[in-house]
Parts: C-alpha cells; structure tokens; sequence
C-alpha cells in the first residue's frame, strides 16, 4: 500500500497528463492567437508541474517511502 503522500504524487501525474491532452487538444481546433497562448501556458504549466512532482517522487524513492 502506497503512503497518502505518493498517492498524491501519482495523482500529479495524471493531472499533468491530462493538461497534456487538453493543450494538445485545444491546440488542434483553436481558431485565434489567444487560445494558442492559452494552451501554450497549460503545456508549459503541465511540464514545470511534472519535473516538480519526479523530483519529489525521486525524494520519496531515496527515503523508502515509495512502493
């Protein structure tokens, strides 16, 4: 059984999958600049979030914790 704490690691991950999709997505059908700029940002957002969340999922597999 996993701890809360990487419970909640992993469920980063999804969200940041999932922002993925959406700026892919959105991407794909937007029809101005601004919705660019827009899913510009949910990538880049996606990524900062993602790199933040495997250094903290490193932390908890250098302690033990993670499973």
């Amino acid at each position: 059984m996993m701890k809360p704490c990487d419970e909640s690691i992993k469920k980063t991950f999804k969200v940041v999958e999932d922002m993925l999709k959406i700026a892919d997505e959105g991407d794909a059908v937007r029809e101005d600049i601004g919705c660019g700029v827009l899913y510009g940002v949910v990538r880049d957002s996606a990524y900062k979030i993602k790199k933040l969340a495997e250094a903290e999922k490193d932390a908890h597999i250098k302690k033990g914790w993670w499973k």
